[in-house]
């Protein structure tokens, strides 16, 4: 540095150099040619071309630009100095990095997380998320209430919540003879009525009454989700209405059995984000403000293990509402497993007879006097096509059969030794509390 100042004549300009570096956080270099001429080169973040950062309208003003890129070795000896401003536009490859457009990826409907995402995404739902309270009663006294969250579904007044916040489980609520007190984020309270509830899949539906416009949100997609997604999780914990988190995607199906869950098959979103008593029925939203899931329990003693139903599955118990008045299901009486490159290959370590397959779902149990038993399914099963359609999943299985009830469908399994059956099945429909 030294060296610098005893070669540069102009100090003022060096000066203007020094102090624009510092005062932009800029980076001086150095570079020496082979015949010992040395130039600088001065860079700076783009913040400081913005007229805005600074007191004065422009850097011409305080600094003049001739003064900094003028300096040849003729005048000032063996020095040049440079000003250098990165180009505040990305270059291409790095805006495809950035949006995550990598080698045919999923699109994302959004790439980044800005300042305003979560508030933005949370104003959209905000005015069509409800608080819900229920008068728990028994032997005709008030006990106490039962509180919860929901959504606005649809300007009609149509609501979107946990059964579990407004239907009787425990013979508590027999005071509220289906009527539900409904708050809503602008203070107007209603009496909401249960239409629907399905228990085992813990979704409800009430209906409001209003003569003035209700606010709605809009039903987004939760299959496009993917683990470490940002979502948003709304309600009134505790009755405290309004109250957001926001956190992340931890899995996209995790699955009842994981949990300990019994009963029919069923996938939920697992999120971080913090929720609580009164969390429930509340929705969960996507960065774009679109509801993607309903939260219905956390894990206790846990933190951080909070789970959803997405909206997907939500959509079509509202269909089963809306045609048959009740969720149907189909039940054939197996135990299934999807099967993968890696099992198949454990499964033939263990067993050379196992069929030469390398997807379909494997039936590890057969029901006695169930109609899959009747139909001739036996363990080892592997189910290849169902209803006509090669399958490779559970949930495939689940679509063909929707909520047809007493309907022949035809399975073709394969057996030990490659051998092929094709047998029929005739589901019938599942106890509600199985």
């Amino acid at each position: 540095m030294n060296h610098f100042l005893r070669k540069f004549s102009n100090k003022t300009s060096l000066i203007r150099v020094v102090a624009l570096a510092s005062a932009g956080s800029g980076l001086l270099y150095s570079t020496t040619t082979p015949d010992s001429k040395t130039s600088f080169s001065v860079s700076t973040p783009p913040p400081l071309w913005n007229s805005e950062t600074w007191p004065w309208r422009t850097l011409e003003e305080k600094f003049p630009l001739p003064a900094l890129i003028s300096l040849n070795p003729t005048q000032y000896g063996v020095l040049q100095v440079s000003f250098s401003r990165p180009d505040a536009v990305p270059p291409p490859d790095m805006g495809k990095e950035a949006s995550g457009d990598l080698g045919g990826s999923p699109k994302h409907s959004c790439n980044c997380l800005g300042r305003d995402t979560i508030a933005n995404a949370a104003a959209k739902v905000g005015p069509a998320v409800v608080n819900l309270s229920v008068p728990q009663g028994f032997h005709g006294m008030t006990v106490g209430k039962s509180i919860g969250s929901g959504t606005i579904i649809d300007d009609d007044g149509t609501i979107l919540t946990c059964a579990h916040v407004v239907v009787d489980f425990q013979g508590l609520r027999s005071s509220s003879k289906g009527k539900v007190e409904v708050t809503l984020q602008d203070g107007r309270t209603f009496e909401g009525t249960v239409v629907n509830a399905d228990l085992h899949s813990d979704i409800a539906i009430l209906k409001i009454i209003s003569k003035t416009p209700l606010p709605t949100a809009k039903l987004g997609c939760s299959s496009k989700l993917r683990p470490g997604d940002w979502v948003v999780a709304m309600g009134c914990p505790l009755t405290l209405q309004n109250t957001i988190t926001a956190g992340i995607v931890s899995c996209v199906d995790r699955k009842s059995s994981d949990l300990g869950l019994g009963g029919t098959r069923r996938e939920y979103l697992q999120t971080d984000c913090a929720i609580n008593q009164g969390n429930s029925g509340g929705p969960l939203v996507n960065v774009d403000g679109e509801v993607i899931g309903v939260n219905i329990m956390k894990v206790l003693g846990a933190d951080g293990l909070n789970f959803a139903v997405p909206i997907d599955s939500v959509t079509k118990i509202i269909e089963h509402f809306k045609r048959n008045g009740r969720v149907v299901r189909p039940w054939l009486g197996l135990k299934m497993i999807d099967l993968n490159d890696m099992i198949v290959a454990q499964l033939k370590e263990r067993n050379a007879a196992f069929p030469d397959v390398s997807k379909g779902i494997l039936i590890p149990m057969v029901s006695p006097g169930s109609p899959a038993d009747r139909a001739g399914f036996h363990p080892g099963d592997v189910v290849v096509e169902f209803g006509g359609r090669p399958v490779e999943s559970i949930k495939e299985v689940i679509d063909i059969m929707g909520d047809k009830i007493g309907k022949p469908f035809k399975a073709v399994v394969r057996r030990a030794n490659n051998s092929s059956v094709t047998l029929t099945v005739i589901p019938e429909e599942a106890n509600p509390d199985m």
